[in-house]
């Protein structure tokens, strides 16, 4: 008996419904790419695991071979997006970067004390500023992961509530979102992988992504990246 075909269906992310054609033009350039991201633990790294940060960079590089690309960790465990507005400036705009990738809202659920309506103006306001940048960049939300500790009874709600305000400001900002929480939920459910397998088991919150699960969003972060940024056309002339 020939062998079943698709027996493993690999998982991907959700395409994004914008282009990026500032990252697009500086590929059709000369000289170095550069790409920030700015978010919590997820971007900075977490113990020995990895960072999807780290990733998307080697796999940018083999995916666009001769072409400098780098991509500027600018994640700082334990913030969310107030503190991260608050060095958007200095860690991302001054940069002048072609793309900022802004994890955000993992902490809102996680940690006591956030009000969501305040974390959602903080989103609200860091795209606008984004927006404004004197040098023109594409920019990308990121939003929680898919974890047993934000799928608790006492915070699936809230869960489900940044999810959705992140994708009420990022649609208003005609920005895209890189849906890691519904990309990791095909891990379980399509893949049919544990959260022992995409959650790092050494986490006893039960929180963090594991080294599986980073490397695939950094893969899968960057061909819905790729698959945007080709057949853009040129900018207009200033």
């Amino acid at each position: 008996m020939a062998d079943q075909q698709n027996r493993y269906i690999p998982a991907h992310a959700d395409a994004f419904p914008h282009r990026l054609p500032y990252f697009a033009n500086r590929l059709r350039g000369e000289g170095a790419i550069k790409i920030v991201a700015i978010g919590s633990s997820s971007t900075a790294g977490e113990g020995d695991i990895v960072p999807y940060t780290y990733r998307l960079e080697t796999a940018l590089r083999a995916k666009y071979p001769g072409r400098m690309i780098d991509v500027l960790n600018r994640g700082i465990g334990g913030q969310e997006a107030p503190d991260e507005l608050a060095r958007m400036q200095t860690n991302a705009i001054d940069e002048a970067p072609s793309l900022t990738i802004w994890q955000v809202g993992t902490n809102a659920v996680w940690q006591r004390g956030h009000d969501l309506d305040d974390v959602a103006a903080a989103i609200g306001q860091g795209l606008r500023l984004l927006a404004g940048a004197p040098t023109p960049m594409d920019v990308v939300l990121m939003d929680p992961q898919y974890a047993p500790a934000l799928l608790t009874a006492d915070k699936i709600d809230a869960t489900r509530r940044m999810l959705s305000l992140i994708n009420q400001f990022a649609t208003a900002a005609n920005v895209n979102v890189f849906r890691r929480f519904d990309l990791m939920r095909r891990f379980l459910e399509v893949e049919r992988h544990s959260f022992d397998t995409i959650i790092d088991p050494t986490d006893e919150n039960r929180l963090h992504q594991s080294d599986f699960s980073a490397r695939r969003i950094g893969y899968e972060l960057c061909e819905t990246i790729a698959a945007a940024a080709a057949d853009v056309g040129p900018l207009p002339a200033a």
